[in-house]
């Protein structure tokens, strides 16, 4: 077998996004390790989601059940899934925190070359 069985969705996409924006925002105010959606996320699951997304959008990924992976449509769902994020969080919502983690999850996920670590950058932006 040549690939990993199953495929690329937006299910997958939103959640790559949704659990990189939670863990940043957490680890930029302190903390290493964090619960999200009932497990206990680290900076490796963080890396994991920017590469894939990465990944897909360098090698002209078509989402199984969707349009292709492109930095338009990351930027969209970084939008909707801060939105969502917001909503569920309501009052413990740092916007600062969360606009500093969907500029650094951009950056990264979303540039021309591969950046080594997710957390180079985002201790430059660390006080």
């Amino acid at each position: 077998m040549d690939k990993t069985e199953g495929g690329v969705t937006l299910t997958g996409l939103r959640n790559n996004i949704n659990v990189a924006l939670q863990y940043l925002a957490t680890w930029m105010g302190g903390n290493g390790a964090v619960a999200i959606h009932n497990l206990m996320e680290d900076a490796a699951t963080a890396e994991i989601s920017r590469s894939q997304i990465w990944q897909w959008l360098h090698n002209d990924v078509t989402l199984d059940d969707g349009p292709k992976v492109t930095a338009e449509l990351v930027k969209q769902i970084i939008d909707e899934e801060l939105t969502t994020i917001r909503g569920a969080l309501g009052d413990a919502f740092d916007e600062a925190l969360y606009q500093q983690a969907s500029e650094l999850f951009a950056e990264v996920a979303l540039a021309d070359d591969y950046v080594d670590f997710l957390t180079l950058p985002a201790y430059e932006r660390m006080p």
